[in-house]
Order: C-alpha cells, then structure tokens, then sequence
C-alpha cells in the first residue's frame, strides 16, 4: 500500500514520518508488524506528534470540519493539543457542545430502529 494509506491506518501524520517509510510501499505484513510491535519512532509520533486532523480532532473530542471552524488546519503536536485544551477557546466549548448533540441524535436514530 502507498505510505499515506499506511500512514493513516497508524493514525500518524506522513510528513512527520522517517523518509524511508514516505519513500516506500507498505505490505500489508510490515503494516501488521509495525501495529503489533511499533518501533520507536512509530511510538514517539503517536506519543508526542504532530498529529494528523483525525487524531487531533478526536483528542480535542470534536469534528474535522469543526476543527477547520475553529482554524486548525494544520497537524498538531500533543503540547499543542493540550494548549488548546487548558485554554479551553468559545470554539472548542461550541464544537463539543455540537459533537455532544450530535452523538445524542444518532443514539437516538439507533434506538429509533430498533
């Protein structure tokens, strides 16, 4: 598979990644192997980042296109994350409060078809 595939199944940012990896083809083996025992540049992005939209957006619980709302669009390291968090900004505190109805509406929808 192509890097930025294999990438975002690691749920890492491609550019921040060793250039042999952005320079490769991942199999589908190495991809297993590199989940089961990451190696440590693999734990030190996932640890400290810059981390991809997805991920920044799941650790500041709201959407990527909330995110965009909010100004972010670039990868962001987990000191960066936790900024934004202990600064607690209007957006971030609207967008949750979105991402929170939103949840709600589909448990409701879940519930309705039931």
């Amino acid at each position: 598979m192509k890097p930025a595939t294999a990438a975002k199944k690691l749920g890492v940012y491609l550019e921040a990644t060793p250039p042999e990896f952005q320079e490769g083809v991942v199999s589908r083996d190495e991809l297993n192997a590199l989940q089961a025992e990451p190696p440590e540049w693999l734990r030190e992005l996932r640890r400290t980042g810059p981390h991809p939209r997805p991920v920044v957006a799941a650790k500041l619980g709201v959407s990527i296109g909330g995110l965009t709302r909010g100004g972010i669009t670039e990868a962001l390291t987990t000191e960066q994350i936790d900024a934004i968090k202990t600064e607690n900004p209007d957006w971030l505190v609207r967008e949750r409060a979105t991402q929170a109805e939103v949840r709600k509406e589909t448990v409701r929808g879940k519930e309705k078809d039931r």
